[in-house]
């Protein structure tokens, strides 16, 4: 009779344990969540900081060039494209990701990772570009609010860039468990955030020169 309660006492006290550590790990994915939203609002602040800097700052060009002058419309327009498609692509890979689909997942991170990379390379071309014309940072505090809000955006982008790195080689050694969905969701939530922001920098800075 001692060994039956013994037992069942055994039964209850690991179930209440099991049943404990599943809520911890839920707690833990709930917090990661709710701290990365955190984070993003901390961003927003941020960039709002930096595009009313600019709105401020846009007309004292100190006698150089406009926006008007050095922007190149077109070619703008080709990184907008670049990073509204790796939005797309990073969507992809999140909904092969419930499935399973390892390779998918990898493959859509990998593409993703090359259209961020292009666009990147698109805008590093552009600040060298107009620095080789003389219109640098420390021409106009235009250029100096320019280069500061749109350089703060592309650093943003290359931290996107090492984490999708990171996360393909997780996925790919350690597969699609709750860690590695978890991180997505934040990754995906960071990648989206950039491209809402980058419309916002096209609007406000590029497009408002020609409009």
């Amino acid at each position: 009779m001692s060994m039956s309660n013994i037992s069942i006492n055994d039964i209850h006290s690991g179930a209440a344990h099991d049943t404990h550590d599943a809520h911890h790990v839920h707690d833990d994915g709930a917090k990661t969540t709710v701290g990365f939203w955190i984070y993003l609002m901390s961003d927003c602040l941020i960039f709002s900081v930096l595009f009313a800097t600019f709105g401020v700052l846009a007309a004292n060009t100190a006698g150089g060039p406009s926006g008007k002058d050095l922007f190149d419309l077109p070619f703008v327009f080709g990184e907008t494209t670049l990073l509204l498609v790796s939005s797309f692509t990073f969507g992809m890979a999140m909904l092969n990701m419930p499935a399973g689909r390892k390779n998918k997942v990898i493959a859509w991170l990998g593409l993703t990772f090359l259209l961020g990379a292009a666009f990147i390379g698109m805008e590093l071309y552009e600040f060298g570009n107009l620095i080789h014309e003389g219109a640098g940072p420390g021409t106009s505090a235009f250029l100096s609010a320019y280069f500061t809000l749109v350089g703060t955006h592309g650093l943003h982008v290359i931290c996107g860039l090492l984490w999708i790195a990171v996360m393909m080689h997780q996925i790919k050694r350690y597969g699609l468990d709750g860690m590695a969905q978890r991180r997505m969701a934040c990754l995906s939530l960071f990648w989206h955030f950039l491209d809402l922001i980058w419309i916002c920098v096209f609007t406000f800075i590029y497009l408002r020169e020609f409009v």
